[in-house]
């Protein structure tokens, strides 16, 4: 089974533009990513795929792997897909390229997903936090997700999910953390299939795979990690990295 890492990587952010190329203990975001995620050694291959020529050279430069994009994408799953068509690979990685804090535990729970799924009924998988706040339960910006008795993805929503008419029933909240591991098939899928009103209306590319009937299997992490979102963000990780 041959295994790569994407790491996408769009220069403008809304947010933080061009936060991956910010400092962070004497080098950028991005590359910062690039290097933990090659340290995990968990992969046979992992290259930053980028509409950019200056986070492109900023890898290459430093000795690693870039691809650039050949169109315009809306989301990292487009980019990757693009990136993989002609690859001979099985499974891909969706590292986030602002998250330089890689926790190697959580992408080898990932990859074991697909080395125990024999009958290959595993579309996708990525990962959940449980959190109890009430204040992160409630802000649309945190994707929910909830889960069927075996772990497989029912619904993701930046609304509460579930609605807790009943408080004492033991109902736990996860939140989505955007690291997937794709079969290959199921990402040139995604590629290839028109966006549905769910997934408009949420903002959320995962939606896609279940509106389609694909099968996304939840892997529960108790690392947040820190994504740099904003300038608050970079300066909380160089703290960390110090």
């Amino acid at each position: 089974m041959k295994i790569i890492s994407m790491i996408p990587a769009r220069y403008g952010a809304s947010r933080f533009p061009a936060k991956l190329m910010q400092d962070l203990g004497g080098k950028t975001v991005i590359l910062r990513t690039y290097e933990a995620t090659v340290a995990t050694n968990l992969f046979d291959d992992v290259f930053v795929v980028t509409d950019s020529d200056i986070i492109y050279k900023e890898i290459v430069n430093h000795g690693g792997k870039a691809i650039m994009s050949v169109k315009e994408h809306d989301c990292g799953s487009d980019r990757i897909a693009e990136a993989v068509e002609d690859m001979d690979i099985d499974i891909v990685i969706n590292v986030q390229g602002d998250e330089p804090f890689t926790d190697k535990a959580s992408l080898k729970k990932l990859i074991e997903v697909f080395k125990d799924d024999d009958k290959k009924n595993i579309d996708l998988a990525s990962l959940m936090v449980h959190i109890t706040d009430e204040e992160e339960i409630n802000n649309p910006n945190t994707v929910k997700v909830i889960v069927d008795k075996t772990n497989f993805a029912l619904y993701f929503s930046r609304s509460v999910i579930p609605y807790p008419r009943e408080k004492n029933v033991g109902v736990k909240y996860f939140k989505h953390k955007g690291v997937y591991a794709f079969r290959k098939q199921a990402i040139l899928d995604f590629y290839k299939l028109p966006m549905l009103p769910l997934e408009a209306s949420e903002k959320i590319e995962c939606i896609r795979y279940l509106e389609y009937g694909k099968r996304i299997k939840m892997v529960e992490t108790n690392v947040e990690g820190v994504e740099i979102d904003t300038p608050e963000d970079l300066e909380r990780a160089n703290k960390l990295w110090k």
